[in-house]
């Protein structure tokens, strides 16, 4: 059900998102983003038994789901139920690589925000990396061109990170979820 209802409203992206369109720091840089991508941990009831996939770095069982969401703050992918222990790109390559979740890949010459979590390749924009400073509180004191670049990105792609916010807050539930099988078996 969630694959016929968590989708984007313009599967082909043929609008630019208001929030790029509106605001002068994002044109013409970012004119061909359509959404942002990234992954969440949220608690997991698990089976002691079966907790040792779930246990992430603090310690407790977790599940990571990655999402995409537009920037109306809405998610129009998700894909859920993996190991706490499992890396974005993991998931993230099997979600665009799985035809029946029905990822919706971008169009030609556009592309969606991604963090460092995530690979570098076409329709998939991430950061500068190596010693350039990118998360917003790292901007007190300027930048140069690269840092820019990587603000102006954060400042955008901080979208999902307000996303999964609002949707942790109202659903306060995901604490007490009951336990949860893995969808994907490691190999």
């Amino acid at each position: 059900m969630a694959i016929d209802v968590i989708k984007p409203p313009d599967p082909e992206f043929n609008e630019m998102p208001e929030e790029i369109s509106r605001d002068a720091r994002y044109m013409p840089h970012f004119k061909n983003c359509i959404e942002a991508i990234d992954g969440v941990h949220v608690y997991a009831s698990i089976p002691s038994r079966n907790q040792i996939p779930y246990i992430e770095r603090k310690g407790i069982p977790t599940q990571n789901i990655m999402a995409v969401c537009n920037f109306d703050m809405q998610f129009t992918f998700a894909c859920a139920g993996w190991e706490g222990i499992a890396h974005d790109t993991r998931i993230f390559l099997s979600s665009i690589r799985n035809d029946a979740l029905k990822f919706p890949k971008p169009p030609n010459g556009k592309y969606y925000l991604v963090d460092v979590g995530y690979p570098q390749m076409k329709g998939y924009l991430g950061p500068y990396r190596g010693g350039v400073r990118y998360h917003l509180p790292q901007f007190r004191y300027g930048g140069v061109s690269k840092e820019v670049f990587n603000h102006m990105h954060s400042s955008l792609r901080s979208v999902i990170e307000r996303t999964f916010g609002a949707w942790k807050k109202k659903i306060k539930i995901l604490k007490d979820m009951p336990s949860i099988p893995s969808l994907h078996k490691s190999k």
